[in-house]
């Protein structure tokens, strides 16, 4: 018996945000404060509904969107960090790697529960925030939910998630 798959995308020119951040990497090292121009995309996978599509596509933009556009035009802080060390005061956020420091207004940044803010994770923090939302939309979790962050044209991540049901 023939299985059938179907998937709807959404994406790249819709969910377009810049941030600005810095990763640490090799376990010692840590980047130069820089900016990307992200982009990224949606793709959405599972059997057709009753009314026979995989998912609502201006629901999937429309949830997507906020999202992005909660990261827009902020800085990126990865909260989990074992070398980069964030502390918080109630107006402003400062970061110490070894001797460095970074102070920043609190309401510039978007504080994200990941150990780096890598393409791979922030893609993977986005799924992370489908998968809270899109269930109240269809009242299930599509089988597969996989996002792609571009972070410069030809240099993209992609996270996959998929269901256990």
């Amino acid at each position: 018996m023939a299985v059938e798959n179907y998937k709807v995308i959404v994406g790249r020119d819709h969910l377009v945000f810049c941030c600005g951040h810095f990763i640490s990497y090799d376990g010692h090292q840590c980047e130069r404060l820089h900016g990307h121009n992200y982009r990224a995309s949606v793709e959405i996978e599972g059997p057709l509904t009753a009314d026979w599509y995989v998912f609502d596509f201006v629901a999937l933009k429309k949830i997507a969107k906020g999202i992005t556009d909660e990261l827009d035009h902020h800085m990126l802080i990865a909260t989990m960090n074992p070398v980069i060390h964030v502390h918080h005061t109630d107006r402003s956020i400062r970061l110490n790697y070894k001797d460095r420091e970074w102070i920043f207004p609190k309401e510039d940044c978007v504080l994200l529960p990941i150990e780096n803010t890598t393409a791979e994770l922030i893609a993977k923090y986005i799924a992370g925030r489908l998968t809270d939302s899109l269930p109240s939309v269809h009242g299930r979790l599509p089988s597969v939910i996989r996002v792609e962050v571009e972070e410069n044209v030809g240099q993209s991540a992609i996270y996959e998630y998929r269901s256990g049901g």
